[in-house]
């Protein structure tokens, strides 16, 4: 053993390595992303690493590894699990042979996310093991573990870390590599009576599955992580039970002071029982603290309830704890300080910051999308048009002042949104914007959708040749693999043919005027058409020259900034001017400027 000084996430993949691993395969999301990343780094050729193309083909590429006996690994964020719980909830039916990790990192907040969803929820649905980490050191460890018991009982486990955890920082022990465990899978062993689900096989799994978590109960009840840390006063009746990152805030809140009883369940589902019962017995009141939903509380309600204990059960459901968003060292030292009737914590000022500029999320200095939005919105100025966005950077395109995001909902939503839209509303011109990664990973068979069932719309695909928002990871479309292989690139274009677009058309959306006129045309054909906007990412390329502005011939107008909103060009005592540690010298101002006064962005020697 030795030490190292990891984030949270790379300590679950080093974790994943020393346990075995055979193969790992997930979809980009934040906070998951830097584990599948951090296995490919650390890699030495004995495992296959993937990006697959959402989370559902993760998930069913892990499950078939584990089938043939390897410890196999899937990541994502927590509405990834929607992507892939088709084939989750069949799986647990099914079981695994090899150990199988189902890595889902919720974020609380939300802070990059859609939804503030707790993937608890998905434990006891899919009725599968859930191991819930506190700490960067406990992920590391007990994701190992979680290969024990994925692998002795046969079934898929669910790990579920959050943003704090993920994106933490601490100086860990980690295993040496002469330490770690090598796992040979044995094979595909045919056998239609296991592998192949039909009502009979389930009825009968499902029989297991009840008997199985009863057992898992009783051996949760004794699993060390699941700690019970009796009161400071023994006349103290009172008790706090909590989970993950909000377990370390309420130990650090406790420092110093005569704390009560502690019960930290490290495994929601199944719920440890019996180590439950140990903690309440003796205990007036409870106060659970917990991230996101009281999964914790109503547990220990129940309990109460089937073994007749007159706790009394505080938390989410009473109010006596914020209901959404993620919980901080401050507010769970002033929930707790409220449960006990201590004087509550006073408030912490920090130093006054220096004055910042304001800064709202906006889209990169030279990001060709500002560019593929503004070329839509000029072709449709006047027309009665709607315009569906989806996930990735180009949801930025709906601030101001493009003004250019009408709706978003989840990945490859905006492709079958727009086709609802304009079969209520035929005399609307309908746009759906969908990045290239997204397309490749939920878009294609909304594109089926709106062939065959005969769609007026337009399908704009905003192709920078990367899954940009999540840190620039390799799709189908890029022609690279995680495992370093450079592969045939699966074309956007051939791909639309192939299921009936008749019109796909490819344009640089920088060459602004042949952009413009390339939508006024295509869109104005009936049915489903396509146009490919393609333009690599501003971050991954080397740009021009910034633009420059001839003062002489600027009148101040500033239709550069109320019409694009690019944050390269700004405003100094009044004057509009290129701010040239941001500017790419895109050329797109240079082409929007009324009166020809801003120039350059030639090539950068």
């Amino acid at each position: 053993m030795h030490k190292e000084f990891l984030m949270g996430n790379a300590a679950i993949a080093r974790g994943a390595i020393a346990a075995g691993l055979n193969l790992v395969a997930g979809y980009p999301g934040t906070p998951s992303t830097e584990v599948l990343e951090t296995t490919a780094k650390t890699n030495d050729g004995s495992i296959y690493v993937e990006w697959s193309v959402n989370e559902k083909a993760a998930m069913e590429l892990g499950a078939g590894a584990a089938y043939s006996g390897a410890r196999s690994m899937v990541t994502m964020k927590q509405v990834g699990l929607n992507v892939a719980s088709d084939p989750l909830m069949s799986l647990a039916y099914i079981g695994v042979k090899g150990g199988m990790v189902i890595l889902v990192a919720d974020d609380p907040g939300p802070i990059s996310s859609q939804t503030e969803q707790d993937t608890r929820h998905f434990a006891s649905f899919s009725k599968l093991p859930c191991f819930d980490p506190s700490s960067v050191q406990e992920a590391y460890d007990m994701i190992q573990e979680a290969f024990e018991y994925s692998e002795k009982y046969h079934t898929p486990v669910l790990f579920r870390p959050t943003t704090r955890v993920c994106h933490g920082y601490a100086s860990i022990e980690v295993k040496d590599k002469e330490e770690y465990k090598v796992n040979k899978p044995e094979g595909f062993i045919k056998d239609s009576s296991k592998w192949v689900i039909f009502p009979r096989l389930s009825y009968n799994a499902h029989i297991h599955i009840e008997e199985r978590n009863v057992e898992l109960s009783k051996v949760f009840s004794e699993y060390e992580r699941n700690i019970i840390t009796e009161a400071g006063d023994k006349g103290c009746r009172r008790g706090i039970a909590t989970h993950g990152i909000s377990y370390t805030y309420t130990m650090e809140a406790l420092r110093g002071k005569s704390a009560p009883r502690i019960f930290k369940v490290s495994t929601p589902f199944p719920f440890p029982e019996q180590a439950a019962v140990k903690f309440l017995e003796g205990l007036d009141e409870v106060l659970c603290i917990e991230e996101l939903d009281p999964i914790i509380e109503r547990e220990l309600t129940y309990i109460c309830g089937k073994y007749h204990l007159p706790t009394k059960i505080l938390g989410k459901l009473t109010h006596n704890v914020k209901t959404a968003g993620e919980n901080t060292c401050a507010t769970v030292a002033a929930n707790i300080a409220e449960f006990m009737g201590w004087e509550k914590p006073a408030a912490i000022e920090a130093e006054t910051p220096p004055a910042l500029p304001v800064r709202p999320p906006v889209l990169c200095a030279g990001c060709p999308h500002r560019a593929s939005f503004f070329a839509v919105k000029e072709a449709m100025k006047g027309k009665k048009s709607v315009f569906c966005g989806d996930i990735g950077c180009y949801t930025l395109g709906n601030a101001m002042p493009l003004d250019m995001v009408d709706t978003c909902l989840c990945m490859g939503a905006g492709v079958n949104i727009t086709q609802g839209i304009g079969k209520i509303e035929p005399d609307t011109n309908c746009f759906a914007f969908v990045g290239d990664s997204t397309f490749f990973a939920s878009a294609i068979t909304g594109a089926v959708n709106a062939v065959y069932n005969q769609a007026d719309m337009t399908l704009v695909v905003l192709d920078n040749s990367t899954t940009a928002m999540t840190g620039h990871q390799p799709h189908p479309g890029t022609g690279r693999t995680m495992m370093g292989e450079v592969v045939e690139k699966v074309s956007i274009q051939e791909v639309l043919k192939g299921v009936g677009v008749k019109t796909v058309e490819t344009v640089d959306p920088l060459e602004l005027n042949k952009a413009i006129d390339t939508v006024k045309r295509v869109s104005a054909e009936k049915g489903v058409k396509a146009i490919v906007f393609k333009s690599p990412c501003a971050v991954l390329i080397k740009g021009n020259k910034p633009a420059v502005i001839d003062s002489e011939k600027c009148t101040s107008c500033k239709k550069c900034i109320k019409t694009l909103g690019c944050p390269g060009i700004v405003l100094r005592d009044g004057r509009v001017t290129i701010e040239n540690s941001l500017c790419t010298g895109c050329g797109l101002c240079s082409q929007v400027c009324p009166f020809g006064a801003i120039g350059g962005g030639e090539d950068a020697e």
